[in-house]
């Protein structure tokens, strides 16, 4: 029997979990609620749990399983397969994760960053498709990113390889970011961060606009908000769009003349606008590449949506064989 992959998609508000096969197909998946209370302790155990009832319910041993494969929040130690400063998930003190998995289920483990993870995803069977270049910027909460070189995953000498949501797009009048650096990407390209644009440019904007009237009105504006406005022919929606490309652009330009890759993927929340926002973010990016890097290197927007992680995280496990 063909052996299969199990991802583990870690995140603040829930687990999920997805069997895979060895070329990336999602055969089964499920989830389940991420219980961080007393300091998260209950998270490790639950998720040995969950996959025992699973292997149980279709028949499956550890025999089937080639490893798993986990992304998580925090500061991942690869090799002694730990997390620390996961605060999302109260884990201000360091995890001990694959030392009880492995333990408990017999399967051998494998843990990275949660958005290095989602970029293997993505650059295995999503919009990367199975590059060995690609790089991978998600625009949710915060901006995350991968960075995929020659075929490997850019880790750096202290894990912090990767950290797109950090790249300067604004040093004179940027926003201060909670690195404790001012204008970085996160801070005007995130789904706050697009927010935090909008209420910016409103102090000087005169016409009429339903975002602009909704912001001076103190009412709550989301980031899918501003673009569906926009896209709908909001003037003032439009510029805050415009802008935010304008920075994407910006960085994504910056990684490109660095390393050329096959492509650079836009995922998370704020890529849901799809088409509309990655048209100009290329507009911004082929004004800042340089000619080899125009020719070759593309923007795209994510394919695999919510399933990245637990494909990428099959795809960790995938090298355990």
């Amino acid at each position: 029997m063909t052996k299969k992959l199990l991802g583990i998609d870690l995140g603040g508000t829930s687990i999920k979990f997805g069997i895979v096969t060895l070329d990336g197909k999602v055969q089964e998946k499920w989830a389940i609620e991420t219980n961080i209370l007393e300091d998260g302790r209950h998270i490790v155990t639950d998720i040995v749990a969950s996959i025992k009832h699973r292997l149980e319910l279709y028949g499956l041993t550890k025999d089937d399983f080639v490893g798993i494969g986990m992304g998580s929040p925090g500061a991942v130690d690869r090799d002694r397969k730990t997390v620390t400063g996961a605060f999302n998930l109260n884990w201000a003190d360091t995890q001990e994760v694959g030392s009880v998995i492995e333990r408990e289920l017999g399967i051998p483990f494998a843990i990275d960053n949660d958005a290095n993870v989602a970029a293997l995803g993505e650059r295995w069977v999503g919009a990367g498709a199975n590059n060995p270049d690609v790089v991978f910027v998600t625009l949710g909460t915060g901006v995350g990113g991968g960075v995929i070189a020659d075929g490997n995953l850019i880790h750096g000498v202290a894990g912090a390889g990767g950290e797109i949501g950090h790249i300067i797009v604004e040093p004179e009048h940027g926003f201060e970011c909670t690195c404790g650096s001012k204008g970085c990407l996160e801070t005007v390209a995130s789904a706050t961060g697009v927010v935090r644009v909008a209420r910016h440019l409103a102090e000087g904007y005169e016409g009429n606009s339903k975002i602009k009237e909704a912001l001076d009105n103190g009412e709550s504006v989301s980031s899918k908000d501003i673009f569906e406005a926009a896209a709908a022919g909001d003037r003032f929606a439009d510029t805050i769009v415009e802008k935010v490309a304008f920075y994407l652009g910006l960085a994504t330009a910056n990684i490109s003349n660095i390393l050329n890759p096959d492509s650079v993927v836009i995922g998370g929340g704020v890529s849901a606008a799809g088409e509309f926002l990655r048209s100009r973010i290329e507009k911004y990016f082929l004004t800042f590449t340089f000619p080899q890097v125009k020719k070759s290197t593309k923007i795209k927007i994510a394919e695999l949506g919510n399933d990245a992680g637990i494909i990428g995280a099959a795809s960790l496990a995938s090298q355990l064989g």
